[in-house]
């Protein structure tokens, strides 16, 4: 996992995730020891509309983590910008 990816964190990675969530990966831990298979990953939490919710420390088994795409956010129609005048002074 490199930062940025997205995984989709289920009770295949740890029996922790009863609620599954999604997660952006900040980095892998490596300088905490774990059992052969499972690794400490720093990142966000996501909610549904993929924006971070909460900065999480988890301990996970690499062979249960899914990789996602990232959430889509609904987008809103953007409005211009109002523009300001300006008088001028004329003479």
């Amino acid at each position: 996992m490199t930062a940025g990816d997205v995984v989709h964190l289920t009770t295949a990675a740890s029996v922790q995730f009863l609620r599954p969530i999604f997660v952006r990966v900040i980095r892998e831990l490596p300088e905490r020891h774990t059992y052969d298979g499972w690794v400490w990953i720093e990142g966000y939490e996501l909610n549904a509309a993929g924006d971070a919710v909460a900065r999480r420390e988890l301990y996970v088994m690499r062979a249960g983590v899914r990789f996602q795409a990232l959430p889509v956010k609904p987008t809103r129609p953007t409005r211009p910008a109002k523009r300001r005048r300006r008088s001028v002074r004329v003479g």
